[in-house]
């Protein structure tokens, strides 16, 4: 099958970003400055943690996004989010481009659209001001933006902390009062308080027990049901990606390998990448196995290898891949791979 380079879908996404980069610098403090005046190879750092990402997510969808730590998927999270720039590319909300969007409406009213696209962070410890009561850390932004009257910021807190299964009682206690689980729950209340479409969940879950883990993607999973929620759900847990999502995108030093139905990925990986992480993945099957971890070590994204960054690892590589980056193209209906092996 021949294949053919990924176009731009032909219905409007909720969320899309095209051809995306984000690369942080480092500039020479003053110690370094005068090394470098006098005479020492002293240069700027620069991150490539972001390249050239191109991600369309449909309403109603939930992608989970996938790879080693590093690989720039929380990156691509904040930048989704709008809590980055964009070094390259643009972000599209709802069709519109925010970059436009940003220019032509005034501060205030471009915080208000936005409100759509909504992140729960991954520490439930970190992620809450602990100085703030919990009705506050709640109720807080809904009544600064206008969309909850101030004498009715109580009762839409209550509704909230219902919904998310804790006892609207508690709203008068701080973070540091509650388990690790509810504080996970006022996390996902606080992003819910100002009616969001979209929601990034930046491994929301891999602090919990994994009892608590299950009670939590099961409330992931009916507050999609009922708020009619799009999920932009990033994982390094390939159990939970398999169990929350339609389509799972695959990364891999700040570029996606793979992308494709959750099925197809877990039933027939084609990119060598995802290919052995689901090899090594835990699995429930009673069988002998010998553990072959994947050869050498992610690179740097200081210095990101020439060509295919996953050549210097990849038992396939030939000539090619060392010199010139695959472009993720349709390799079949279910999914885009980005490999020269695989593309032909």
């Amino acid at each position: 099958m021949s294949a053919t380079p990924l176009q731009t879908p032909t219905h409007t996404a909720l969320l899309e970003l095209r051809s995306v980069s984000k690369r942080f610098s480092q500039r020479l403090d003053f110690a370094a400055k005068l090394t470098q005046w006098l005479g020492a190879s002293v240069q700027n750092h620069t991150v490539h943690a972001v390249d050239k990402v191109s991600l369309s997510i449909q309403a109603g969808e939930v992608v989970g996004l996938v790879g080693e730590s590093g690989c720039g998927k929380s990156t691509l999270g904040r930048m989704a989010a709008g809590l980055h720039t964009l070094t390259e590319g643009d972000r599209f909300f709802n069709g519109e481009n925010a970059r436009a969007l940003q220019a032509r409406l005034s501060a205030a009213d471009y915080r208000r659209h936005m409100l759509g696209i909504q992140m729960i962070f991954q520490d439930p410890y970190a992620s809450l001001n602990p100085r703030l009561r919990v009705k506050d850390i709640i109720g807080e932004a809904p009544v600064a933006h206008g969309l909850t009257p101030a004498d009715e910021q109580e009762d839409r807190v209550a509704e909230l902390m219902t919904q998310v299964g804790l006892d609207p009682q508690f709203m008068r206690r701080f973070a540091h009062q509650f388990s690790g689980g509810q504080r996970a729950r006022i996390g996902i209340a606080r992003a819910l308080a100002v009616n969001p479409r979209f929601l990034i969940c930046d491994e929301a879950v891999a602090a919990l027990d994994v009892s608590i883990q299950a009670q939590v993607i099961n409330l992931f999973m009916q507050l999609r049901q009922d708020l009619n929620l799009t999920y932009l759900f990033i994982s390094h847990d390939l159990g939970v990606v398999r169990h929350i999502s339609d389509r799972v995108v695959i990364m891999y030093l700040g570029r996606v390998m793979e992308t494709a139905t959750t099925d197809a990925v877990f039933s027939d990986p084609l990119h060598p990448y995802t290919q052995a992480l689901l090899a090594e993945a835990p699995t429930l099957q009673v069988k002998k196995k010998t553990f072959v971890a994947i050869k050498g070590e992610i690179p740097s994204p200081l210095n990101p290898p020439s060509g295919c960054h996953f050549h210097p690892r990849c038992p396939l590589a030939m000539e090619r891949c060392k010199t010139e980056a695959p472009e993720l193209v349709h390799h079949d209906a279910q999914r885009s791979v980005a490999c020269h092996v695989v593309n032909g």
